[in-house]
């Protein structure tokens, strides 16, 4: 069908947020992305769309963006600047090491863009930590919502939030940072919060597998894990961490006891959504990356290793019909997930647009 709304989607990374927007009326027709393979990754899904691969913050990249923009009727902005500097998970924690990390002035360059261009509508979404982030403007430090109020309130609606997907469909606590614009005299309605979705009804029906262990369903196979990981986790029960585990807690190879967090090594519960899926979610030493398991009569538990693709795949709201390019590997596939909105928090939000 003819989409409404022709959009831009900078920092694009692989085109994992974008997944789910065919039947909305929103229709990516350039993209921008730094990093060669990603921008590969994204074109493979995304083959419709213009793919300019290269730094935004060169004028070249940045022209050549708007250009295309021009060209094929785009009203609307996409945008995630890198937010590896704003994670809480990361290695910065303070102001000052805020300050210091070149990836979090990418937001300027958004702010570029749009003096450039006439957009209807601007979304900007991150991790939470982006909402309270102050950055240093004007000779002051302000937070990124305030910038823009000070800049685009004349002109737009400026809305800025934290949703968690998993009260929007999708069986993930996954918290992200919107920042709707839209132009004074336009709408567009934030979703509409729905029940959460325990893991049981999301991954539930799909067979139990071992380390190794193929199902025969297309991505449904589990990865291989370390014998000593496997045996601890075998007597590890469901929704808790085998770190806390009296007999069998997790060894070296000389025997003595590794140490970690209260969520390394953890099956995960089935009442409840999955906890967040970083971009280590390929690991049984990051966190809460273990399948919640099921009792056996031995009095040990199934499923000592991580979610599989497929699982990850339900988990995160990616379509199961998606295929990744051939030389995808397990690794850059997770943690392509680990970094993206998921698609369908991302479909809500501008299902709204108009409403």
């Amino acid at each position: 069908m003819e989409k409404e709304i022709k959009a831009i989607s900078l920092f694009s990374s692989a085109g994992i947020a974008e997944l789910s927007l065919e039947n909305t009326a929103v229709e990516v027709v350039v993209a921008n992305e730094l990093i060669s393979r990603r921008a590969e990754c994204y074109s493979h899904l995304h083959p419709k769309t213009k793919m300019i691969c290269g730094d935004i913050t060169l004028d070249k990249i940045k022209n050549a963006v708007l250009e295309e923009a021009k060209v094929r009727g785009v009203t609307m902005l996409i945008a995630t600047p890198p937010c590896q500097g704003l994670s809480t998970i990361g290695k910065n924690k303070k102001q000052s090491h805020y300050e210091n990390d070149d990836r979090n002035y990418l937001a300027f360059e958004i702010l570029e863009i749009i003096d450039k261009y006439d957009f209807d509508y601007i979304l900007i979404e991150n991790v939470p930590k982006f909402i309270d982030m102050f950055f240093p403007y004007d000779g002051e430090y302000l937070k990124l919502v305030d910038i823009l109020k000070r800049k685009y309130l004349d002109k737009y609606e400026i809305d800025g939030r934290v949703l968690n997907a998993k009260y929007y469909g999708v069986c993930q606590l996954r918290p992200r940072a919107i920042i709707k614009m839209y132009k004074k005299g336009l709408k567009w309605s934030l979703p509409k919060m729905e029940k959460e979705i325990p893991l049981s009804a999301a991954i539930g029906h799909l067979p139990s597998l071992e380390a190794g262990e193929d199902s025969g369903i297309p991505l449904h196979a589990a990865k291989n894990e370390n014998p000593r990981s496997i045996f601890t986790l075998k007597h590890t029960q469901t929704g808790k961490s085998a770190i806390y585990n009296d007999v069998y807690f997790p060894k070296k190879e000389d025997g003595t006891r590794i140490r970690g967090q209260h969520n390394t090594y953890k099956r995960v519960s089935w009442d409840m959504p999955c906890p967040a899926r970083t971009t280590y979610n390929g690991s049984v030493i990051s966190h809460n990356n273990v399948h919640p398991g099921r009792l056996l009569p031995d009095g040990t538990y199934s499923d000592a290793r991580v979610f599989t693709l497929l699982e990850t795949f339900i988990i995160s709201s990616i379509p199961d019909t998606v295929r990744f390019p051939e030389w995808a590997s397990d690794t850059f596939i997770r943690t392509m997930i680990g970094e993206a909105i998921p698609p369908k928090l991302l479909t809500k939000i501008v299902e709204g647009i108009g409403k």
